[in-house]
């Protein structure tokens, strides 16, 4: 390991060539259960995790009712309805966070909009970790920046000037230690295109610490190689069984998994050259395989991502059917994900350019709102 990254979580400190942070990544896998989150945390602790992630979800702070069907691990679901029953108060989160710190690991979880960062700051949580669709999401960057907390920050289906404007933003206010997470938005991911020599260039282009949110279903191949390019933090989703029906559970690793993988990044932790990690991987992986998962280092969209390029990150969005002539308040857009069958809006920096604007067009709700609805041609 050629580079030393370090990543501060309050007093704790974690580094690729001391102590890499494992996330476990339990997202929504609880279902709404308290008892079921509780046994999630049991497990993760069991299994060696540093931290267990969590998502404070809030329907309409992601979606609009009408983006439809979205096809996920789970099968093709309504999404923004499952979010919606995914809601929970915010007496959830605050025992999750308790029953975090009794078991001595790390609490965190992902805010999707103003209310759920404001939320997860009074929780005051290790660290706060922004997801790939957010990245693009400004105003959100610019709110956790000043609460001033550690900042996770994953950058799938971006590009390098995405990940820079992101980072640029955080600075402004935050005072605390970023981690930048190579990523790929494909669930699940394939392992060849992860590309994993692109932590070194990331680490060199933006000075942060660097690691890997994992959405291979391999215990083994990806974050081990991870920690050979240098990641001082590894996030994996987890549940208790693949087929609890989470959203994110039939990729998720499970508790024998999720403990196999955390042992074999300890070993390869202790190894003190990169060539070692990879002696060690091919006991279980050919030499082609492990040159394919490492891949070239250039930042690159990954195939199996690149279509959503755009949908899945954030835009403007219309909450309702609006008449040419209506002057836009905040009530009229929203800063939401497009999905798969709604139009594109533009970029979250443009919003303040729509408020107060005068619509020159009938819009419908959901659509993507775009400048030129109202410049008057």
């Amino acid at each position: 390991m050629n580079i030393k990254k370090i990543f501060h979580c309050g007093e704790t400190e974690f580094s690729s060539d001391k102590h890499v942070l494992i996330v476990a990544e339990v997202g929504t896998s609880h279902g709404g259960s308290l008892t079921k989150a509780k046994q999630l945390i049991d497990a993760a602790v069991d299994c060696g995790a540093d931290a267990v992630k969590f998502q404070i979800v809030y329907a309409d702070e992601i979606l609009h009712p009408k983006t439809g069907i979205v096809d996920l691990p789970t099968g093709k679901i309504s999404l923004y309805e499952n979010f919606k029953r995914l809601e929970v108060g915010t007496e959830f989160f605050e025992a999750c966070a308790e029953y975090c710190k009794r078991k001595k690991v790390l609490f965190s979880a992902s805010p999707f909009g103003a209310k759920s960062a404001q939320e997860l700051a009074v929780l005051k949580p290790a660290f706060v970790k922004i997801a790939s669709p957010e990245l693009n999401y400004v105003q959100l960057l610019e709110q956790v920046a000043k609460q001033d907390l550690p900042v996770i920050l994953s950058s799938g289906v971006s590009h390098l000037s995405d990940i820079e404007t992101a980072i640029t933003v955080l600075k402004k206010c935050l005072t605390k230690d970023i981690a930048l997470l190579h990523c790929i938005t494909s669930y699940p991911a394939p392992e060849e295109e992860y590309n994993i020599s692109l932590l070194e260039t990331l680490q060199k282009i933006f000075g942060v610490a660097v690691g890997i949110s994992d959405h291979s279903k391999n215990e083994y191949l990806v974050p081990a190689l991870s920690v050979s390019c240098g990641a001082a933090v590894i996030e994996k989703h987890f549940c208790l069984s693949n087929d609890d029906g989470g959203l994110d559970d039939p990729i998720a690793l499970t508790p024998d998994a999720f403990t196999k993988m955390v042992m074999f990044v300890r070993e390869c932790t202790g190894l003190a050259k990169e060539e070692c990690v990879q002696k060690l991987l091919q006991k279980r992986f050919s030499k082609e395989i492990i040159k394919k998962v490492l891949g070239t280092g250039e930042k690159k969209l990954a195939d199996s991502e690149a279509q959503n390029y755009g949908r899945t990150n954030r835009s403007l969005h219309y909450i309702h059917d609006l008449k040419s002539g209506h002057r836009l308040t905040e009530d009229d857009i929203r800063i939401l994900r497009t999905e798969k069958i709604l139009t594109v809006g533009d970029a979250p920096a443009l919003l303040p350019y729509f408020l107060g604007s005068v619509l020159q067009c009938d819009v419908s709700a959901g659509s993507g709102a775009k400048l030129f609805d109202i410049i008057n041609r």
